[in-house]
């Protein structure tokens, strides 16, 4: 990243004002969201909204011109194209034949994204936004920082102190009377405007209709009090049939700013007369901007669903951090950094990309079911295929790729660190550019014996008919052997024989994560070889982020990749590959595993693994392990949020995933509850190490350490 990109970061994290709104918010939100989704089936709903959107994609050249037949049916005046500059020079033209000087403006992304205000302004038409957080981020010279609320990063006291210059009044911040203000300053504005430009929320090809959604009236004032009107609409809004208008109307305000419904739905079909009985100027330009192109990819063509809800920034924990003037261009976050590699271009998003920790929450709320995390990785792939792979990260990829290296620098790696870890497990302090590393969380010391070592000196029980491989992935079996032996100590006690294939390396994420697929795939590879050599039942892990690697990405990469001479072996190895905990409850369902009956062992609350929860959808086993070994399970507030690890993120973004782990320590502690588990390694490493620095007597340990001690004795018949 830029030296002037990580300045903006730091800027953003050291704005209290910022985090603090944008914290309040996203707290409120959440809550709000699940209330308004009651008694709604959100799955259905966004399947819809996904078919209708998807299909209207897939028909785009039909979709436009069926819509520009019957608006113009209706007496509207339709544009169509594909280049921002001429979408400016049309309504620059319209503006000069209708002797326009002065435009009244209403919410609108998609004049954001061609800078049509500024266009305007210098051809020396004044232009007024009109939504209230458009006309304090236009006072305040900055850009949205969000889609739907664009000012939700300024304070009320900021908006007090832009609104007192703007009427040379010194204001209070009191949020009525603010409104009061912009209302009584915006009247005269609405009354003197020859022109009006708004956006829309829908296009609808049936019948030539589009649809407002707003909270405000100003959008009705826009559109209906001035003689010309233009609407200007990215084609990504058109939907084929007016019966389409509703499950978006449902969704879009629950996901938006969690409300049932908005204040002011409104239907434009064709112009209507002014009100002094002149016939009004009704323009609708839709706008490609490369959307054709976006639709066609195979990829992205997922990206047209999106019906600009903003709901992937509302959960996002980055975004609830910078904002969007840091992650984000014109459009922000997630889905702001797929439109800014296909809109602006690839490029463009390359350092806004690396700011996504992949932890999945914008997917799971997304009405439009757009894999965000997926496509920000296909991007990133795409930005290695054209640029290449810095010196840096060309070293330690080809260093992964060698296993026998790999494994041997982490063995010298055990030595390296003893200084450092002074008898204890912890690295708690790195000297000069590496200090930032232990800046807030302690790192584990590499054991001094890896699993792979400790495994063939395991006694397990003779004759067992089950066997099971055990995937252990590089932190269970260079820091955290233990965590192996728990397993072993677990699956025995249910007639299960563990096999370690020594061959096995790492999964390959990191790598992935990267956009370096094709150094993922050669680890894949690596693995199919390894795990599948020996006959099995299982192949576990204790470890979500393997878990996926093995049961998707090797998939996913090699089908990207084109390497489908690897898919049958990947297709057999996901089909037996299971977490930890998903296998578990599977044996005590059977009744082939058992815990120590009768035990109270007091609280126990739970962290959620981001791909755990969002992509193995396998929440709630480890938590109904726990409840059956003994423990009263307490949920800590946002249980299901990122602890800022992100495998290698919590390396390359220390700055930002260390307040995301100071708020995860604070909800663990004000949960009550003594222990903390967890089923990811790489969160037992951010979260224990976090806990160590901050002192709380709080203990984390994985789940699978914690239910290898409630086990009775294990019976010497096999």
């Amino acid at each position: 990243m830029q030296q002037e990109f990580k300045a903006s970061i730091d800027r953003a994290l050291h704005n209290a004002n910022l985090t603090g709104a944008l914290g309040k918010f996203s707290e409120a939100y959440k809550v709000n969201r699940a209330k308004a989704y009651e008694g709604i089936d959100f799955e259905e709903l966004r399947g819809k909204i996904a078919e209708l959107k998807g299909s209207a994609a897939s028909r785009l050249p039909e979709l436009v011109e069926l819509f520009r037949k019957n608006a113009e049916a209706r007496g509207t005046k339709v544009f169509y194209t594909g280049d921002p500059a001429e979408v400016r020079q049309y309504i620059l033209k319209v503006a000069r034949d209708n002797g326009v000087t002065s435009i009244v403006k209403s919410k609108s992304m998609a004049t954001e994204e061609i800078h049509l205000n500024a266009f305007l302004k210098e051809a020396g038409i004044e232009v007024n936004e009109t939504d209230l957080g458009e006309w304090i981020i236009q006072l305040a010279g900055q850009t949205p920082s969000h889609m739907v609320m664009p000012a939700i990063h300024m304070t009320k006291e900021e908006v007090a102190e832009l609104f007192s210059k703007e009427v040379d009044e010194r204001l209070a911040s009191d949020i009525p009377r603010l409104v009061k203000v912009a209302r009584s300053e915006m009247r005269p504005k609405f009354l003197r405007a020859e022109m009006g430009i708004s956006g829309a929320n829908i296009a609808v090809a049936e019948t030539g209709s589009i649809a407002l959604v707003t909270n405000e009236g100003n959008a009705r004032l826009v559109t209906s009090l001035p003689k010309v009107h233009v609407a200007v609409i990215g084609i990504e809004k058109l939907v084929a049939q007016f019966s389409d208008i509703a499950p978006i109307l449902k969704a879009l305000p629950r996901s938006a700013t969690a409300q049932l419904l908005t204040s002011y739905v409104s239907i434009i079909t064709g112009p209507t007369p002014n009100s002094d009985g002149s016939p009004k100027e009704l323009h609708i330009v839709l706008m490609d901007n490369r959307r054709s192109a976006m639709a066609a990819d195979p990829m992205f063509k997922q990206a047209m669903q999106c019906i600009r809800c903003a709901s992937c920034l509302n959960v996002c924990p980055i975004f609830r951090l910078v904002g969007g003037h840091v992650f984000g261009k014109v459009y922000t976050g997630g889905i702001g950094t797929i439109l800014t590699a296909w809109y602006d271009e690839l490029k463009s998003s390359e350092e806004i990309q690396g700011l996504c920790i992949q932890c999945g929450a914008c997917k799971d709320v997304c009405p439009g079911r757009i894999d965000i995390p997926g496509l920000i990785m296909e991007i990133r792939r795409r930005l290695v295929k054209e640029q290449g792979m810095g010196l840096a990260q060309k070293s330690i990829f080809s260093v992964v790729n060698n296993r026998r290296m790999f494994h041997g620098l982490l063995r010298a790696a055990s030595v390296a660190a003893k200084p450092f870890a002074k008898g204890t497990k912890f690295i708690r302090h790195l000297p000069m550019f590496l200090a930032d590393l232990t800046d807030g969380r302690s790192l584990p010391a590499i054991a001094a014996k890896p699993f792979r070592d400790l495994f063939p000196t395991i006694e397990q029980p003779q004759g067992l008919k089950e066997k099971a491989v055990f995937y252990a992935g590089c932190l269970i079996d260079f820091a955290y052997p233990e965590m192996g032996e728990a397993l072993v100590k677990i699956l025995n006690h249910a007639g299960i024989e563990v096999l370690f294939p020594d061959d096995q390396t790492c999964c390959g994420a990191p790598a992935r994560y990267n956009g370096a697929y094709e150094v993922a795939a050669r680890n894949a590879a690596d693995n199919i070889r390894a795990l599948l050599a020996e006959r099995a039942d299982y192949v576990i892990s204790a470890c979500p982020t393997c878990t996926v690697a093995l049961d998707h990405e090797f998939i996913a990469t090699f089908e990207s990749l084109g390497e489908s001479q690897w898919l049958p072996q990947a297709r057999e190895l996901a089909a037996k590959t299971v977490d930890f905990s998903t296998l578990a409850k599977k044996l005590v369902d059977q009744g082939r595993l058992s815990f120590t009956q009768g035990q109270a062992l007091g609280a126990i609350t739970y962290h959620d693994s981001c791909h755990l929860k969002r992509t193995l959808k396998a929440d709630q086993p480890p938590r109904q392990l726990l409840r059956q070994a003994g423990y009263e399970l307490t949920e800590m507030f946002e249980c299901d949020t990122c602890c800022g690890m992100g495998g290698s993120y919590s390396l390359k973004l220390p700055e930002i995933s260390a307040p995301i782990l100071q708020r995860k320590l604070r909800n663990i502690k004000e949960s009550g509850a003594p222990v903390a588990a967890m089923d990811c390694p790489g969160c037992v490493m951010q979260i224990r190490g976090g806990m160590d620095q901050d002192g709380a007597p709080v203990r984390v340990r994985h789940t699978v350490e914690i239910l290898a001690e409630q086990l009775p004795p294990l019976s010497k018949k096999p």
